[in-house]
């Protein structure tokens, strides 16, 4: 991938000297020697969103020697200072720009792609105003706040035939492309259970209303959420995760990461529509109210069983699958089980991990970050693309649906509806404050 000013600078280092009668003697990192990837031959990139969690992926941006990045976007004017001396320290230079309204860096047309990881409700309206002026997408995890935002992202990364990527970072972690590929693979036989656990929302948030940050444009950070009075640290990363205007909670927030997994090493396995039914607990006339613990059993039609809870996970599955309580994701079939987390696979028969897996279908990414650049510049697919990015996604919010409506649903995949409640399909979007919608 080649940015319109690429051609500019090679002329400028082709010619330029040679015209002004000096001697085109060029430092080998500039024409891409020893290594080096050329200036002129990197992927040029901004980021929305450089709070904390957004500073930490820009970090790995950073590191990608094939991508440049050159501005960043924010409505908190730290978090813009932050972000922007990073960079600056990163390259040695000043050249990195700040913005708060990201159509003013969206605008900029050497811009090859984005990272998207502002909060939750922004998510696909920042997505899809880089896809419709044809930037490549990294859109941190989870995607959006209702199944009408994932359909829309979708149709238009479609339309414009976007590089989309994924924040399921765990994609691109060897021990979890090894679970999947081995459960795949039949590694241990005929795939019936699933069992996926994730950390729970939290409640207890301030609810007195507090001067807005100077620091802050609340309007904008709003964008198209319902108004509210602002409420001491309703900003924090501590608080909005688990604010329904905001974000579904730890439901999807955490709860895709091990979700995605099951759905990757499932293949064909949960393509099929499933019933769902469980409970959940939800504050109530709490600034916090999303989804405290939960726990819900999904049967596909294709007899495949997924158990979905918050955590601690129980102590039979930690004991049975040597797992971690607060995370993981185990798979089990008819010959042994796999189970995998941040810290390690483990697996029965202790057999099932030396089985060889050099013909999987799953595609290895060793770096999330760099292999969004990579496809930037090759015109490929990633790790993470969009259509599974929505069918996982989608788990999560049909989950946090049917905990909500309080009773057994039926979910058609095809159609992406629930085939026994008009009130849960009432929850498959929601409107917006304007101006802001999903028509652009």
């Amino acid at each position: 991938m080649k940015s319109r000013h690429a051609v500019s600078r090679r002329r400028f280092l082709g010619t330029s000297l040679a015209v002004a009668g000096f001697p085109t003697i060029i430092p080998g990192s500039a024409l891409g020697l020893n290594g080096a990837v050329a200036p002129s031959e990197r992927v040029v990139l901004g980021s929305i969103g450089v709070g904390d969690r957004g500073r930490a992926i820009l970090e790995g941006a950073l590191q990608c020697k094939e991508a440049q990045v050159v501005g960043v976007c924010d409505v908190k004017a730290n978090c813009r200072e932050a972000a922007t001396a990073l960079i600056n320290d990163f390259y040695g230079n000043q050249d990195c720009f700040a913005v708060k309204d990201h159509a003013e860096l969206l605008a900029k047309p050497d811009i090859d792609g984005v990272i998207v990881a502002s909060c939750d409700h922004w998510h696909v309206l920042h997505a899809l105003a880089a896809t419709r002026l044809g930037k490549g997408v990294y859109v941190e995890k989870p995607m959006g706040c209702t199944v009408a935002e994932d359909q829309a992202l979708r149709a238009a990364v479609q339309k414009h035939g976007t590089v989309f990527q994924f924040g399921t970072q765990q994609r691109s972690d060897g021990k979890f492309h090894d679970a999947c590929s081995l459960v795949r693979m039949g590694a241990i036989g005929e795939l019936h259970t699933i069992y996926v656990w994730a950390p729970p929302s939290v409640a207890g948030a301030p609810a007195q209303e507090a001067p807005v940050p100077e620091t802050l444009d609340y309007e904008r950070w709003l964008g198209p959420a319902p108004f509210k009075p602002y409420t001491l640290e309703r900003d924090s990363n501590k608080w909005w995760w688990h604010i329904s205007d905001y974000a579904l909670g730890f439901i999807a927030g955490w709860g895709i990461h091990p979700a995605d997994i099951a759905y990757w090493g499932a293949g064909d396995a949960v393509r099929t529509p499933f019933t769902i039914e469980g409970v959940g607990r939800y504050p109530v006339g709490e600034v916090c109210d999303t989804a405290t613990d939960w726990k819900a059993t999904c049967t596909y039609d294709s007899g495949l069983v997924i158990e979905f809870r918050a955590t601690p996970a129980p102590r039979d599955w930690v004991d049975r699958f040597q797992a971690r309580p607060d995370h993981g994701t185990a798979f089990v079939g008819s010959e042994g089980w796999i189970q995998v987390n941040r810290s390690g696979m483990t697996c029965f028969p202790e057999s099932v991990a030396k089985k060889d897996i050099k013909d999987s279908p799953l595609f290895k990414s060793r770096h999330h970050m760099r292999d969004y650049v990579q496809a930037i510049r090759d015109k490929r697919q990633t790790v993470a693309p969009i259509d599974e990015a929505v069918q996982s996604d989608l788990f999560c919010q049909v989950a946090d649906i049917a905990l909500r409506v309080g009773k057994p649903l039926r979910w058609d995949p095809a159609a992406e509806r629930f085939e026994n409640s008009d009130e849960a399909n009432a929850r498959l979007s929601r409107p917006m404050r304007a101006p802001w919608s999903l028509e652009g």
